[in-house]
């Protein structure tokens, strides 16, 4: 299955790169829904397996004191719903705190242990670097996965002698083809896809995190304005919605073992 529409300096062809599995890493409940749900969709159309892994509870999150008790629970149930709705039903869960969350070995070791299993085409997760212009993407959590995920990708999935534990209970090293990375700085983005199809069914997720937005109203004409802008950014047909990407190939046909 192939997926996007690629600017100059994106290393992905998207009209000859396959994808049949995609593994997700986001920091908090509802971040996917708000970077790739529309991609997500278009995957999961095409019978793409794609699994998330939400690296902490989301504890910190909500505006309503009355639900401090129930948190975790309530937005444990709002990201399987939302999921459900892009076509997604694997979500694994590291369960660290939220507001807290460091690229620990301890992390790193879970992240290297979960990629082995999937053995995906594409990772997808957070930007490790910060965005200025909008500092709300660059949560400390949304920077810590980037940073997490980037080390466990390389040298740490594809080395035999990392972690030996985990090979020796049957997980191989993998060379992963992608890395895929979103909410970072937009100087860094290389890959668009066009989500136009699959825009209702991107806000459809989101509004389920309700406990999240006060506004769901503002919300979506927010996100509506950004896929929009971002067609126009990758140069796409006028009228276009588009999700970005900054695309890393990681082993690709230019690769050189051990560089």
């Amino acid at each position: 299955m192939t997926t996007g529409v690629s600017s100059a300096k994106s290393p992905f062809n998207a009209s000859t790169e396959r994808v049949e599995r995609v593994l997700c890493f986001t920091a908090h409940p509802d971040d996917i829904d708000f970077g790739a749900a529309g991609t997500i969709a278009a995957w999961t159309a095409a019978g793409v397996q794609v699994s998330y892994c939400i690296m902490t509870d989301g504890d910190a999150g909500g505006f309503d004191p009355a639900h401090r008790d129930e948190i975790i629970e309530m937005r444990a149930e709002e990201q399987r719903r939302a999921a459900a709705l892009v076509g997604v039903t694997d979500i694994h869960y590291l369960h660290e705190r939220d507001g807290y969350l460091e690229p620990t070995h301890e992390v790193i070791k879970q992240v290297v242990k979960l990629i082995r299993e999937i053995r995906p085409d594409v990772v997808l997760a957070m930007h490790p670097e910060r965005n200025w212009d909008r500092i709300q993407k660059s949560h400390p959590d949304h920077l810590a996965v980037g940073e997490t995920i980037t080390r466990a990708v390389y040298p740490a999935v594809e080395n035999p002698f990392a972690y030996p534990e985990l090979a020796e209970a049957g997980l191989e090293a993998y060379k992963l083809p992608w890395l895929w990375l979103f909410a970072g700085p937009e100087s860094r983005e290389n890959h668009f896809v066009d989500v136009t199809d699959h825009v209702d069914a991107k806000l459809a997720a989101i509004r389920i995190h309700a406990s999240q937005h006060p506004d769901i109203e503002g919300m979506e004409r927010t996100v509506r304005g950004m896929l929009a802008r971002n067609g126009e950014r990758g140069g796409l047909p006028a009228g276009t919605s588009a999700e970005c990407f900054h695309v890393v190939s990681v082993n690709g046909t230019s690769t050189i073992a051990g560089f």
